[in-house]
């Protein structure tokens, strides 16, 4: 009965019907469904159904990752590295990642990463960060490759490879992670750790890719799209044009509701 329940709130959720979802969570989650809590937990967070109260959310986390749910334990990380419904405690945003990375939780391994590059909760530990990345990354986690392809950027934790940066950035680009997408466009730009055979001029694939994240809202693409742009010649700046509504054409998946899943943010990238 349980699962039909919890099932029936996913639903609903899907269909944006929170006021049922809400009702069928509540019931579960009073009852120490695990699952219905770190649902419940996330509709707070983000004001779904209801008013947003980083409060309940935090409750609701907090019981759910108490019997080690991965999801609910990343997401209550993200509150107390936020200082969301909770005062900011970096050590115990820490604990909470690492529960979560230690079953395997991409966006905990991800979130960790960057609390060790960033001494934050933990002494300051590039190549344990990078560790974090690597497993993260290799889970398909955007936000890890991208955070993986800084460190070969900037040989932190691993030796210094544009090669590898730029394979990182792109794959991570290729995932809509807008932050990738405008270093690929730099590195593009700068002819950095490009293959010699791409069968693309260089200042065409970074006009693209500044071009795709500028849509997105990225204004140090835009900036960058814009300046590029004055150094090439019309052909160059059609085919530019084209490649990325290529892309986004063939990437756009719409705006369709999704289960609760993941976790409500990441840190904001460095």
């Amino acid at each position: 009965m349980a699962a039909a329940d919890l099932w029936k709130g996913m639903d609903a959720y899907e269909n944006r019907d929170y006021a049922t979802a809400l009702r069928e969570w509540t019931a579960l989650a009073e009852q120490g469904h695990a699952g219905a809590q770190y649902n419940l937990g996330l509709m707070y967070a983000r004001g779904r159904g209801v008013p947003r109260d980083d409060e309940q959310a935090v409750k609701w986390y907090t019981l759910a990752a108490e019997q080690g749910d991965a999801g609910a334990q990343t997401n209550l990380g993200v509150m107390y590295a936020n200082g969301r419904g909770v005062p900011e405690d970096e050590k115990q945003a820490v604990k909470w990642y690492t529960l979560a990375a230690e079953q395997g939780e991409a966006a905990a391994r991800t979130n960790l990463g960057l609390m060790y590059a960033e001494g934050r909760g933990v002494p300051q530990d590039d190549k344990q960060a990078v560790e974090c990345f690597k497993l993260a990354a290799g889970q398909g986690e955007a936000p890890a490759r991208y955070e993986l392809g800084l460190m070969y950027s900037r040989g932190h934790g691993v030796p210094q490879d544009d090669k590898q940066a730029v394979e990182c950035y792109t794959h991570a680009a290729e995932q809509g992670h807008i932050p990738a997408q405008t270093r690929l466009g730099i590195m593009y730009l700068n002819g950095l750790g490009i293959a010699k055979d791409d069968t693309h001029d260089p200042i065409i694939h970074a006009h693209m890719w500044f071009n795709i994240a500028a849509a997105n809202g990225d204004e140090a693409a835009r900036r960058e799209r814009d300046s590029v742009a004055e150094d090439m010649t019309p052909t160059q700046r059609e085919t530019a044009q084209r490649l990325a509504r290529d892309w986004v054409e063939k990437n756009d998946t719409g705006d369709d509701a999704r289960p609760p899943a993941g976790t409500q943010g990441l840190p904001p990238p460095r």
